[in-house]
């Protein structure tokens, strides 16, 4: 004789739901590589290529994911570009913050130093933020900007006023300014692939001597 277990309605609803929370987790699961896999293709076709080089088409391909189902991740190839550098700019801003408060009593010459070599570092280390800081200004990229560089410039001021390298009255602007010169001749620095020095030092010379017009 077969014996039939008793299955309740309650428990059929149960066993579908359940079935659907593990369907829809599979898919976010799946989603999620995806999206992991499109911004490393990005990333590394930044660095070999160029910024011409990253299409969408050609991102699609390295991360082994048809064109087609790009788009059900990301509209077009800037927002791709716009995830990558948020990603980027929070991880150089933290580096930046690290090495100013990692510093002993310095000078606000050292002070720059330790900021131009976070950057130069982190720039050397990942190409593609090269690539899509200055290549991709031209295009729709939207780098971030305001809320981040306010934020940014107001601890960097922060630091500065309370290791007494400039004054209490500085405006946050000169910090900002400072930081926005510095990366017009980064610009030009780094196009060559590792950044040419002289350009760079002439960066520090020019950065240091506008702050020290605020010091104490």
């Amino acid at each position: 004789m077969i014996e039939f277990s008793a299955t309740t309605p309650s428990s059929k609803k149960q066993a579908a739901r359940a079935s659907t929370q593990s369907r829809s987790t599979g898919v976010q699961r799946r989603g999620a590589e995806r999206v992991k896999a499109l911004l490393a293709a990005a990333e590394e076709l930044l660095a070999e290529q160029g910024y011409e080089g990253a299409t969408l088409k050609a991102i699609g391909e390295r991360a082994g994911i048809p064109t087609a189902s790009v788009y059900h991740y990301f509209a077009d190839r800037f927002q791709i570009e716009a995830e990558l550098m948020a990603r980027h700019t929070r991880a150089l801003d933290a580096r930046i913050i690290g090495a100013l408060d990692a510093l002993p009593p310095c000078t606000l010459g050292e002070a720059v130093d330790a900021v131009v070599d976070a950057v130069v570092d982190y720039f050397r280390a990942y190409p593609s933020i090269v690539q899509l800081w200055f290549s991709g200004r031209g295009s729709n990229l939207e780098v971030p900007t305001d809320a981040s560089d306010e934020a940014r410039s107001a601890r960097i001021l922060r630091l500065l006023i309370d290791r007494e390298l400039v004054r209490p009255d500085t405006p946050l602007l000169a910090v900002h300014l400072s930081y926005e010169a510095g990366d017009r001749i980064f610009e030009v620095a780094f196009r060559v692939p590792e950044g040419d020095e002289a350009t760079i030092d002439e960066a520090r010379r020019m950065v240091t001597a506008y702050l020290a017009s605020y010091s104490p």
